[in-house]
């Protein structure tokens, strides 16, 4: 196995690992392992045939492994590359990201906020969480870019990311961020109705996350449609053929992930959609890091 395959299975498992954590809070599995962490129910290896413990401690073996994939990443990075090179410094980031995480998940557990915790503090946490997440994912996306390239300092590589690309990121992230929120008001207070969903986010007496939830679709179309836009600015003022082609791929997944959006509300949010919604969050985030990185 080569060093560039590694590190995109890697990026995939953790892509894949995010979906699964995304299931837990979906199904309200996070209390599946109760409050202990690491240990499940205070066991190794849990007996409870309860679903939701099924639930949580697959998420939690399959982190596990995504931990030790990005450890090795970084010591076949320490060994293949000299000091200096631009790979170390995007895999050592991906090892950092990972441990925070680590932590970010076990404070989750350890202070109940799982569940049917509807607190500030639970929203709060989901969004660091989030951010973290989304730094992991670019340092994961950058490993494997840079993975395919030759041994090169990274100060060789240090430019500025094109201005309208940083702010459509910064955007990308907030999207991120109130779509974490409306997921977890859509999971906490479930509606049977596309009607009954509008009164509860307009109502002056609804829970918070339901009124920050109206946020997301906003956001999402219109920071949507200003990447999108940024995208095809980028390509036209390159010309370089890569560019061209991850400026067209980050076109495609904001016209797909708007849809998608827009059938999520439509269809209440059912798991499976919300699934697939954050599959193309994750992958438009990752299209667009490297677009960063190829016109730069």
């Amino acid at each position: 196995v080569s060093l560039v395959l590694y590190a995109d299975l890697v990026l995939a498992a953790n892509v894949l690992v995010v979906l699964w954590g995304a299931y837990v809070r979906a199904t309200g599995s996070g209390a599946g392992c109760g409050d202990h962490w690491p240990l499940c129910n205070g066991e190794v290896l849990p007996r409870s045939r309860e679903i939701e413990t099924l639930i949580e401690f697959t998420h939690r073996a399959t982190s596990g492994i995504a931990l030790l994939l990005v450890v090795g990443l970084v010591v076949w990075t320490w060994r293949a590359r000299p000091a200096g090179d631009r790979l170390r410094f995007w895999a050592g980031a991906s090892g950092l990201l990972m441990i925070g995480e680590a932590l970010l998940g076990a404070g989750l557990v350890l202070f109940r906020l799982v569940a049917n915790d509807a607190s500030t503090a639970r929203a709060f946490a989901m969004m660091a969480h989030l951010v973290n997440t989304f730094g992991l994912l670019a340092a994961l996306a950058l490993t494997a870019r840079w993975a395919r390239e030759p041994a090169a300092p990274r100060a060789s590589a240090r430019r500025a990311v094109p201005v309208l690309l940083a702010v459509a990121m910064a955007g990308l992230v907030l999207i991120a961020v109130t779509g974490g929120v409306a997921a977890l008001g859509n999971t906490l207070f479930p509606v049977r109705s596309i009607a009954e969903g509008l009164e509860q986010d307009f109502s002056p007496t609804s829970h918070v996350l339901l009124r920050l939830r109206v946020l997301h679709p906003v956001f999402g179309v219109a920071l949507g449609v200003f990447t999108a836009v940024v995208a095809a600015v980028t390509a036209f003022r390159s010309g370089a053929q890569r560019v061209l082609v991850v400026a067209g791929v980050v076109l495609s997944l904001v016209v797909v992930q708007i849809f998608c959006g827009f059938a999520n509300l439509l269809l209440l949010a059912p798991v499976w959609l919300q699934l697939v919604h954050l599959l193309l969050a994750d992958s438009l985030w990752i299209a667009v890091v490297l677009l960063a990185s190829v016109a730069r």
